[in-house]
């Protein structure tokens, strides 16, 4: 298996750090909203990765944390004049809906920043001991980029540069620093801030430290796999490598992955151009297996371009998927012969070979493209070879090889019945209906197939409220 490392720019074979194990951080989200679908591209990349690593017989530890405090957080806490923690609460428990709803499977651990202060201010303290960070007058503690001599070799920008740039780029409250390429571990609370002790100030931690102390916490201070997407590469990842790796004296991740940018129509995601979408927007028109499909449908290097159109032509793949299951089913439970017959043997080893197509593109850097157009040659083989007369053996055998490779992708391979918004929306203002003409009946067998649907309704004094059980 190759792995294409940003830190040596090419791609290396993966040998982990312990045989049979797989230790492996991704940066999860900030939760002060809905996830968008720019989110949700790392989400769906990395939990195939994490699935093709089992598949092949790996044990993975995959921890993903919650960023749940932050400037963002704090400023809609203050709007909405509620604690900090009922903002980040509310989003994490949507986050975790929209991932179910793309079959992103729950990490090992999903560490919350405001859970783990402990030992971020372990790891502090000891970068201050090392001299690798320093406390300003204002209590503010910044890393000494300085001290670290490998820093830029991630992003592989010269410390020269940055340090230029970071000059041109000087703020006001920076003046407690060193140098301008130093950055926050700590920061002094703010009027109405959540904030913590710490022995340098009341206050919270930055953003860099909190991943390299959760990271350090559940996989120890040496890790496999490090991910997320290419905008955190610098400086975020620069900042987790030169922090871990002054504070332990070791190599911090073996192989960092960061998946492309996602475009809408060709442009930047952006609020202000009107084309910025959450998943749970995505949702209402189409179910969120289609939007895991079309993420795998490129390399997760490469940049994705988002469209309705694209969505579409998606959505029909898949559904030439579930058509091909749904036959060999059928063929499998009508099948009147049980062995393979000598008709079936090239063909059942035309099959293995697509198999083997499709696990020779995942281990090329996890290749999801090609090894969707092998899951495509395997349906098209079981359309064009499969029927009536065709053995219980090679059929199942079809079946079996697309479920397989198609729970590595996370595709699951039993038809949902499609809910959307506007038709759960319909329904309800039907059973209303119902219920002014005071056909109970009507009104409660609406609600119990709705429930069916997975959809829960409430009664309040505000009117109908719903949400997806």
């Amino acid at each position: 298996m190759k792995i294409f490392n940003t830190l040596s720019g090419r791609k290396e074979e993966f040998i982990p750090l312990e045989p049979g194990k797989v230790k492996m951080y991704v940066c999860g989200p900030t939760v002060y909203n809905f996830i968008h679908i720019g989110n949700a591209r790392p989400m769906i990349v990395f939990d195939t990765v994490r699935r093709y690593l089992e598949y092949k017989g790996y044990e993975v530890n995959f921890v993903s944390n919650f960023t749940d405090v932050d400037d963002k957080i704090i400023k809609k806490a203050m709007e909405e004049g509620v604690d900090s923690s009922v903002i980040s609460e509310r989003y994490i428990k949507e986050c975790k809906e929209d991932m179910a709803a793309m079959n992103v499977r729950p990490a090992t651990v999903h560490p919350k920043a405001t859970e783990e202060i402990g030992g971020m201010l372990d790891l502090i303290k000891t970068l201050v001991d090392k001299g690798h960070a320093y406390k300003a007058e204002d209590g503010t503690v910044y890393f000494r980029t300085s001290s670290f001599k490998e820093y830029g070799k991630l992003s592989h920008k010269n410390l020269d540069d940055l340090q230029s740039g970071f000059r041109e780029l000087k703020v006001t409250g920076e003046d407690g620093k060193e140098d301008p390429a130093d950055f926050v571990l700590w920061k002094p609370k703010k009027e109405g801030e959540p904030y913590w002790e710490s022995p340098w100030c009341q206050g919270r931690p930055g953003w860099h430290i909190e991943c390299s102390a959760m990271s350090r916490k559940y996989l120890g201070e040496q890790i496999d796999i490090h991910g997320g997407g290419e905008d955190l590469i610098f400086p975020h990842h620069e900042n987790e490598i030169a922090q871990s790796e002054a504070a332990s004296g070791k190599e911090f991740a073996k192989y960092w992955m960061h998946n492309g940018f996602l475009n809408i129509d060709n442009k930047k995601m952006s609020k202000s151009l009107g084309n910025f979408f959450t998943v749970r927007e995505i949702r209402e028109k189409f179910d969120l297996q289609v939007l895991r499909f079309f993420m795998l449908s490129a390399h997760y290097r490469s940049p994705l371009n988002f469209s309705a159109q694209l969505m579409e032509a998606s959505k029909n793949g898949l559904e030439r998927i579930y058509n091909g299951l749904d036959k060999l089913r059928e063929l499998e439970e009508k099948a009147g012969q049980e062995k393979l017959l000598d008709s079936e043997k090239a063909w059942y080893q035309e099959s293995r070979e697509l198999v083997a197509k499709f696990e020779a593109a995942m281990e090329d850097d996890f290749n999801t493209a090609d090894g969707v157009a092998a899951v495509f040659e395997l349906v098209k083989l079981g359309n064009s070879t499969a029927d009536g007369n065709s053995s219980r053996e090679y059929v199942a055998a079809l079946r079996e090889s697309l479920e397989a490779l198609c729970g590595v992708l996370g595709i699951e391979t039993e038809r949902k019945i499609e809910v959307l918004d506007q038709e759960v929306e319909a329904m309800i203002a039907a059973r209303g209906q119902a219920r002014k003409e005071k056909n109970f009946a009507l009104a409660d067998e609406i609600r119990q197939k709705l429930l069916d649907m997975g959809i829960v309704l409430e009664d309040t004094r505000e009117g109908v409220k719903w949400k997806r059980a």
